[in-house]
């Protein structure tokens, strides 16, 4: 049995499957979905610790967990020990568990020090971890990747620092920096990672279905998987996860009934706490994921991409899937 309740710190976690953190894709909206299709643990979009020091009001909104169901870990990035002080105390008040990134790839991101940057200067990494532990009671997790390039593969030394240094759990993503997301995980690293620690490992990349998830747990022996871009348009794959896991059956392929009435949930999410053009503009990479591989889809999306009235929208998704 894979599946099964999870403890990281001291907060109990339901299942051992989550939602990946993932910039301009995990809003509370997202989450939300993904929640009620039975995602164990969500994460917050990554939010700067500079941002945060700032009171930046745009960030604020990245944390927004109104009427969400807990658990929920936060995630915050940064390479200055004192602005991450700061950001921690914040969101401690609000946060189930905080999530240090230490992988973020985008080179907005690398240029000034933080995410996988990081991975490099094992030291300052060190530092971060502890200052972050320093200054909370939540439990504090670290993603990281397996190293900067293939030249520097740093994920053991890495994993028993972060340990050391006092988190609670880790999640690898199998691939370097410089690799992004080509190619295919290396899932022996995990397995090596797995290996060297004693607190929880989430295994994280390529997980789309319930092949691959069981791939992970059985090659690696990870304690718990993180999905990120196999949720896109694919917020069931929670669901479908559980239920093979529990009954060694898959489930049916998704109708379109039930991706029109998800995605038009999905919408009406957005609306509680964006303005109708936002969520218009936001939404149709979304409407994207939910309509890939069906009939009709690319001249589908490309008129959406010119739609700016939320009613012709939905009009618009109504008559897609109703054809």
């Amino acid at each position: 049995m894979f599946v099964k309740s999870i403890k990281i710190g001291d907060l109990n976690i339901e299942n051992n499957i989550f939602l990946a953190p993932m910039a301009g894709v995990t809003d509370l909206a997202y989450r939300k979905i993904c929640k009620e299709f039975g995602a164990g643990l969500v994460y917050t979009e990554m939010v700067s610790s500079r941002a945060i020091f700032h009171n930046d009001e745009k960030t604020k909104q990245l944390m927004n967990i109104e009427g969400e169901k807990r658990p929920i870990a936060v995630q915050i990035f940064g390479s200055d020990e004192e602005t991450m002080k700061y950001a921690t105390k914040y969101v401690s008040e609000f946060a189930d568990i905080i999530d240090i990134n230490m992988g973020c790839p985008a080179p907005k991101i690398v240029k000034n020090g933080d995410g996988s940057k990081l991975l490099l200067d094992i030291e300052k990494a060190e530092k971060i971890i502890k200052a972050v532990v320093s200054n909370t009671n939540k439990p504090v997790t670290v993603k990281f990747r397996k190293g900067w390039d293939y030249n520097n593969i740093i994920a053991v030394p890495f994993a028993q620092m972060a340990e050391k240094a006092g988190a609670s759990a880790i999640t690898i993503h199998g691939r370097t920096r410089s690799e992004f997301y080509s190619g295919t995980v290396d899932l022996d690293i995990i397995k090596d990672v797995k290996n060297a620690v004693n607190i929880p490992v989430i295994g994280n990349g390529d997980i789309v279905d319930e092949g691959s998830a069981e791939k992970m747990f059985k090659y690696t022996g990870v304690d718990a998987i993180m999905i990120g871009r196999g949720t896109f348009g694919n917020p069931w794959i929670f669901r479908n996860l559980l239920y093979y896991f529990q009954t060694g059956k898959k489930l049916p392929e998704v109708t379109k009934t039930e991706k029109l009435q998800v995605l038009k949930k999905h919408i009406a999410y957005e609306l509680q706490y964006k303005p109708e053009l936002v969520v218009v503009h936001e939404m149709r990479k979304i409407i994207s994921w939910y309509t890939k591989n069906l009939p009709n889809s690319s001249e589908f999306r490309g008129k959406i991409n010119k739609v700016e009235d939320l009613n012709l929208l939905e009009k618009e998704i109504e008559a897609f899937f109703n054809n």
